[in-house]
């Protein structure tokens, strides 16, 4: 594996050798907003580097005017359209993330090789578009969150639906906390269910791939085409299933929607065969998470379960006090859109924190299904409650010499 490079400005950053987990000194300004002679000012294109030119590669920035691509990383050479040159080409996300002219690193692995190079990237002072899910378990997550704030760096995941404005009032009324009792809302979070295979056979590695690099932090497995690109998503040690991928992208809203992007669950249900394979994603019919407020959000792979509630919160549902006082208070804000939020240093809409609460919710998901039964969240404390072996799944150790 190779090991990063001794930095040219220690004041700025320094990588930590094979694990490529960086150790930053100070707080690093992108250069984008520097307004340098040399360089070109916030009005100007934004380039961006890929870490993982598979199906999803920049599909949320390419075709963007504002953005330029630069440079492509992959493990795997038939994906960067070349022999590498670690100039525009490179098989080691370390050695892309160290070019001091890329103003955003464009993150689209599996989700278990999301974490380090966020949090890589964060350090250098790289602001991240992220694919969904946010991260493979839940620590993980609270790590790049932590790094982001902490070195002021601008993050966007990759789904947008909560940029939809037909979901602004019910946000409002949520956030103005004229409604405290969501006793008896019951809302609905779509997914698909597609199975891993439990029954794998070693194949040889293709030329060109790096597969103990492409596993990473992940358990070491014999390589078979089912667990690399497109299908890995569909074995626990890389995603969490369609739940987790598909399961984002209407889940996320929600949390928006109920103003739930600082907090979690409570209380996790699962409906699922059991037990689970533990290597292959299984079949689960439908998982109900409860907020403390009552809110429950039931994530489901198609035909959603009788579960009786009203759907959402509505001003009409106020009383007419309650609507005067609603209508006294200001909108809240446009959530801002990656571009902008780059140029303006602003978080945008789909920030790491509330990308983080997304993903916590659907890991806890995954966690009660693979452990069938009911799990307990402590949203602040960030812990399983009263379930050691379930709260190992928080923190999932990864393979050496890779770390958080």
């Amino acid at each position: 594996m190779p090991t990063a490079s001794k930095t040219k400005c220690a004041s700025r950053r320094r990588f930590l050798g094979a694990a490529g987990v960086a150790v930053a000194a100070a707080t690093i300004v992108p250069r984008h907003v520097l307004g340098r002679q040399e360089e070109p000012p916030p009005s100007e294109t934004i380039t961006y580097g890929v870490i993982g030119n598979g199906a999803r590669k920049d599909a949320g920035l390419a075709g963007n005017k504002a953005f330029r691509r630069v440079a492509v990383c992959d493990v795997d050479v038939a994906r960067i359209g070349g022999e590498p040159d670690n100039k525009t080409r490179f098989t080691d996300f370390r050695r892309l993330v160290e070019r001091k002219d890329i103003d955003v690193v464009c993150i689209g692995t599996p989700p278990h090789w999301h974490a380090i190079p966020c949090i890589v990237a964060a350090q250098a002072g790289k602001d991240i578009f992220c694919e969904k899910p946010m991260t493979k378990f839940i620590a993980e997550g609270r790590a790049v969150a932590d790094a982001v704030r902490r070195y002021g760096v601008v993050f966007q995941i990759g789904t947008f639906g909560r940029f939809n404005k037909a979901l602004r009032e019910t946000h409002k009324i949520c956030a103005s906390g004229l409604v405290k009792d969501l006793k008896g809302v019951v809302d609905f979070a779509g997914a698909r269910n597609r199975l891993g295979n439990p029954s794998l056979p070693e194949q040889p590695v293709p030329p060109g791939l790096d597969y103990d690099f492409w596993l990473g932090p992940a358990p070491y497995k014999p390589y078979n085409k089912a667990r690399v690109h497109y299908s890995n998503r569909f074995y626990w040690d890389y995603e969490g299933g369609d739940l987790t991928n598909f399961g984002f992208h209407s889940y996320d809203p929600l949390q928006y929607k109920y103003a739930k992007d600082d907090t979690g669950p409570v209380e996790i249900e699962p409906f699922a065969e059991w037990p689970q394979h533990p290597d292959a994603v299984g079949v689960f019919r439908y998982v109900v998470l409860t907020y403390a407020d009552g809110l429950r959000i039931v994530v489901h792979p198609g035909n959603k379960p009788e579960i009786a509630g009203t759907r959402t919160v509505r001003k009409e549902d106020l009383s007419p006090q309650d609507r005067q006082k609603l209508d006294a208070l200001p909108d809240p804000p446009p959530l801002v859109q990656f571009a902008e939020a780059v140029k303006t240093r602003q978080q945008a809409g789909g920030n790491a924190e509330s990308s983080h609460r997304t993903s916590t919710a659907l890991n806890l998901a995954n966690i009660a299904i693979r452990l069938g039964r009911k799990l307990h969240w402590d949203p602040v404390t960030e812990r399983i409650i009263g379930d050691d072996e379930a709260q190992r799944f928080v923190d999932i150790p990864m393979r050496a010499p890779w770390h958080l």
